[in-house]
């Protein structure tokens, strides 16, 4: 009897919001010297280099570093909007674009509620709605409308979860979000959390032990067969932006981090 063994490559991406005042150029450098999979391109207003759809694809083939996954703003989105994401998705070949909840800003919410549901039943690209951690306008409204872990799973079906994002409290913990989103996760935001402080580097948060627990986290995810992304999403200042040498060395501790407490666990 013969047997065919699947195996799936977990990829390790790093996201341009944590290198964020370096040039795209300057980036994918940075993830082809550090030995990363490949980019989650963090599309924002001011950038119009992110929504160049042409100039990053040659930028890609030219470093030989895919873009698996975009990240779209979480701010003034529109129909109109998600379909310009949508054909940078499709030219870039991405698997996975993470959209967020909407802003209490937003025009319509249609947007969301109707239209991604559409577009997830017409495309192979996972469509994920990510965690926000919520805050509220005069104390009651919140900034954003159906954001909680349970209404952003019945969206599209596929999520992706901030570490950083989770709301801490005797409640909730990262173990907790991960098992009610449970097989819908298909990124996951890396990243660590001590109180108010996020996007830490993982482990850093409490003298290489994290607090959130991540390497329990980590563990966990591995042993539940996770075959989706992991995206590095951390504050630029804690990666050490502006310098090269500091963001080159902690590129290199995140994947070894990354190896031992995920990879070869």
């Amino acid at each position: 009897m013969n047997f065919i063994i699947l195996i799936i490559k977990i990829l390790l991406l790093l996201s341009t919001s944590s290198l964020q005042g370096y040039g795209l150029h300057k980036i994918f450098k940075f993830a082809r010297d550090g030995g990363y999979d490949g980019l989650d391109i963090a599309l924002n207003q001011n950038n119009h280099d992110l929504w160049n759809s042409d100039y990053i694809y040659n930028l890609s083939k030219g470093f030989g570093i895919n873009v698996f996954s975009i990240t779209a703003p979480k701010v003034g989105m529109d129909e109109k909007k998600v379909d310009k994401i949508m054909e940078i998705a499709i030219k870039l070949g991405v698997q996975n674009v993470t959209f967020s909840p909407p802003h209490i800003s937003d025009k319509s919410i249609n947007w969301y509620k109707s239209y991604l549901p559409r577009i997830k039943r017409s495309t192979n690209i996972s469509i994920s709605i990510q965690n926000i951690e919520q805050k509220f306008v005069f104390f009651i409204i919140p900034e954003y409308k159906n954001a909680t872990l349970f209404e952003i799973r019945k969206i599209t079906g596929n999520t992706t979860l901030d570490l950083s994002n989770v709301d801490h409290s005797s409640s909730m913990d990262i173990l907790k979000a991960q098992k009610i989103l449970g097989s819908s996760i298909k990124n996951v935001f890396l990243s660590d959390r001590h109180g108010t402080r996020t996007g830490l580097l993982p482990g850093t948060a409490g003298g290489g032990i994290s607090y959130l627990p991540l390497e329990s986290f980590l563990m966990k995810l591995k042993t539940s067969g996770y075959n989706g992304i992991i995206t590095l999403k951390v504050n630029p200042k804690e990666i050490g932006a502006g310098n090269d040498e500091e963001v080159s060395e902690n590129l290199e501790y995140i994947k070894k981090y990354y190896k031992k407490h995920f990879l070869n666990f």
